[in-house]
């Protein structure tokens, strides 16, 4: 199991970081290997919804579908799956002095031959992580400027 965790510090609020983030279809936005990222259905953005994800990570396509499974307070738990890998992505954001803390975490599990690539793909994962921390404050600090 491949494990990337990032903790920082934004401007925003907590309710409105929570209410960005609940939506995985904002992850084009900041996530640095994200090429797209599509809702399954409609209705609100409730445990349950689902999106469909493709990356590209060391030049190699992936695709998984995500499903919100717990929205429960100051956190967010997303699975996502697909033949090649299972991956959880937690999210907390708890009240820090200028706005909120953010802990993003991902958990991924890879199948078959791709386990073989497992510690050069946990070096792209931890740059990538950086740059996802990166892109996201700036945007979670955008909102706090909106407000």
């Amino acid at each position: 199991m491949i494990t990337i965790s990032r903790t920082f510090t934004v401007a925003a609020p907590v309710p409105a970081v929570l209410a960005y983030l609940r939506d995985l279809g904002n992850s084009a936005e900041w996530d640095p290997a994200g090429r797209r990222t599509t809702r399954v259905g409609a209705g609100p953005v409730a445990v349950g919804a689902s999106w469909h994800g493709e990356s590209r990570i060391l030049g190699i396509r992936a695709e998984l579908t995500y499903t919100l499974v717990e929205a429960a307070g100051d956190r967010l738990v997303f699975a996502g799956h697909s033949e090649g890998a299972g991956s959880t992505e937690t999210i907390t954001v708890r009240p820090a002095a200028a706005g909120a803390e953010v802990t993003y975490r991902v958990d991924l599990e890879v199948h078959g031959l791709a386990k073989l690539a497992a510690p050069v793909l946990r070096l792209e994962l931890e740059k990538l992580g950086t740059g996802s921390a990166g892109r996201l404050t700036a945007i979670l600090n955008g909102l706090a400027q909106a407000a």
